[in-house]
């Protein structure tokens, strides 16, 4: 039973990110934080793909003589292509964390939202 549940440690891994990168998106009221709450969980989606993408005894899929089970390389190239992505969005998400720095001076969500909001009753 003992050796079953270590055995499955990535699983483990990416329970533990996950709930982090979660927790850091619900609990933190700093917009740059959520950030980087959101790549930490999109950091265990990516392991879990990879984990569960891996074949045990599996080689590149390459017709050989020798080799009689490979590995699937979609989820690795599926991965890739949503590092590419995760990047990106990381990108525009801290470019809009700087915009909302600029204009309201702070990166508090709270204090954020009551500034919006005294601006519209203002208005």
């Amino acid at each position: 039973m003992f050796e079953t549940v270590l055995g499955l440690y990535n699983y483990w891994i990416v329970i533990v990110l996950m709930m982090a990168g979660f927790y850091t998106v619900i609990a933190r009221g700093n917009l740059a934080k959520k950030v980087i709450g959101l790549n930490i969980f999109q950091t265990s989606v990516f392991l879990m793909y990879i984990t569960m993408g891996a074949v045990e005894g599996g080689t590149a899929p390459i017709v050989s003589e020798e080799a009689t089970v490979y590995s699937n390389p979609l989820p690795s190239v599926l991965i890739l292509t949503a590092i590419v992505v995760g990047v990106a969005t990381t990108a525009v998400g801290l470019a809009l964390v700087v915009r909302i720095r600029e204009a309201f001076g702070t990166l508090e969500e709270d204090e954020v939202l009551a500034l919006e909001h005294r601006m519209d009753r203002g208005a």
